[in-house]
């Protein structure tokens, strides 16, 4: 009898290991927190993930930039180090220089036009892009149209904000595209930010309204300025090393769970929008909602010739065209 147990208990072994090694656990990492639209958009696509694949896949999610700044986690995503990132598109350019056309100051006329142009031919084309240097981007997902917040002043009209020292991100585009504002461009990364605000190293920063409320900038800053002046995708970056390893189902499994994934982030972004205004000035900050669009446009003209040269003309209007 004791012959016949240990063959049978070798192979309950074997199979709760064989069960055990099925399992594939992901590491995935984004800039804000597990509440935000970042938290929202990548928590929907890790469930549908594990659903579509009959759970033989998995996240562990690394929120607060755990595992570093974004254009660290890129980098690591494109190395294999790291599984996946969930980042906006401003560091990407270092990376993927075609992609920085989308950082282009009043660009976009609103959200439908923006995500018709990500979710069509054009994204598709700066997704293949984006392949051709080892990164998979799953879906577009969204960060949202960004804003100016200072500690200084209000914002009403370009003029306004001269002078003025804000953070913005490693992005040539942006850089270029406010200092026809005035401001005095800082690039820093996204974890050194609040203290950079709370210090006064410096005045102000621009990000959409989701990051604003996650990241509790009203806290260390005084004045909200709704600019709008750049829209701010998203990317749901997944490693080659990973995509590669993927059967066809699986590979199936992934886009459909990250198209998920993109919609839930972009319905936190509209929620955000909708009701985050009300919210920041119950805690204090001084909103100017009907901001002098026309003398940003006109400052920011300038740097048009700029990038219709390192873009093409007629790639920027072929994205000013999208109905």
């Amino acid at each position: 009898m004791k012959q016949l147990i240990k063959p049978i208990a070798l192979a309950a072994i074997l199979a709760a290991s064989g069960a055990v090694q099925a399992q594939t656990v992901l590491k995935i990492g984004y800039a804000t927190s597990a509440t935000s639209h970042y938290g929202v958009g990548s928590t929907v696509f890790c469930e549908e993930m594990e659903k579509g694949t009959q759970g033989r896949y998995k996240c562990q999610q690394f929120p607060n930039s755990a595992l570093g700044g974004e254009r660290e986690q890129i980098e690591a995503v494109q190395l294999g180090t790291q599984d996946i990132v969930n980042t906006s598109t401003g560091p990407l350019g270092n990376f993927v220089p075609e992609v920085k056309i989308v950082d282009i100051p009043f660009l976009f006329r609103d959200y439908d036009h923006a995500r018709k142009v990500m979710d069509g031919p054009i994204g598709q084309d700066l997704q293949k892009k984006m392949e051709a240097k080892g990164l998979i981007n799953l879906a577009w997902t969204e960060n949202g149209f960004r804003h100016m917040t200072n500690s200084k002043r209000a914002i009403n009209q370009a003029t306004d904000a001269n002078g003025l020292k804000m953070r913005t991100m490693e992005n040539k585009v942006h850089m270029d595209g406010y200092k026809t504002f005035g401001i005095l461009p800082t690039p820093m990364a996204f974890p050194e930010l609040f203290t950079a605000l709370q210090q006064g190293t410096v005045d102000g920063q621009e990000n959409p309204i989701p990051v604003i409320l996650a990241s509790k900038f009203s806290q260390v800053q005084k004045h909200l300025s709704l600019t709008g002046h750049v829209y701010s995708p998203a990317a749901l970056i997944l490693s080659p090393a990973v995509w590669s390893k993927l059967s066809a189902a699986d590979k199936a499994a992934f886009t459909d769970a990250a198209k998920k994934g993109a919609a839930a982030q972009r319905k936190k972004v509209n929620d955000d929008e909708n009701n985050g205004i009300a919210q920041l000035k119950s805690e204090g900050m001084q909103v100017v909602e009907k901001v002098d669009g026309e003398s940003f446009r006109k400052a920011v003209a300038p740097a048009y010739a700029a990038f219709a040269k390192e873009f093409g003309a007629d790639k920027i209007a072929a994205i000013q065209a999208v109905k």
